[in-house]
């Protein structure tokens, strides 16, 4: 879940979602994504329940569980897989 959470296209898309609900036109318009792009982008972190998707006739809405989110981002133990990876690959570049 890290991975997903710190790729920048599904980072870039949740920092808009930190300061509550965002409708498609806003993301689509703010991030120049089609809906489908984001939908794609956040396919992953709607099924494990970080972000929620409600569409209402021709309106689609995207809310951030920032509880969920903060939690595991918290969580030290989650970057040592992520900083071990960082470390490997600066060693190798140089």
């Amino acid at each position: 879940m890290i991975e997903t959470l710190i790729d920048p296209n599904v980072s870039v898309i949740i920092a808009e979602l930190e300061n509550g609900e965002k409708d498609s036109i806003y993301l689509t318009k703010k991030l120049r994504l089609s809906l489908d792009e984001i939908k794609a982008r956040l396919s992953y972190v709607i099924e494990h329940g970080f972000v929620m998707m409600n569409q209402n006739d021709d309106k689609t809405l995207f809310r951030a569980d920032m509880d969920k989110l903060n939690k595991i981002m918290e969580s030290d133990e989650n970057f040592t897989d992520v900083v071990d990876g960082l470390t490997e690959l600066d060693q190798y570049l140089n």
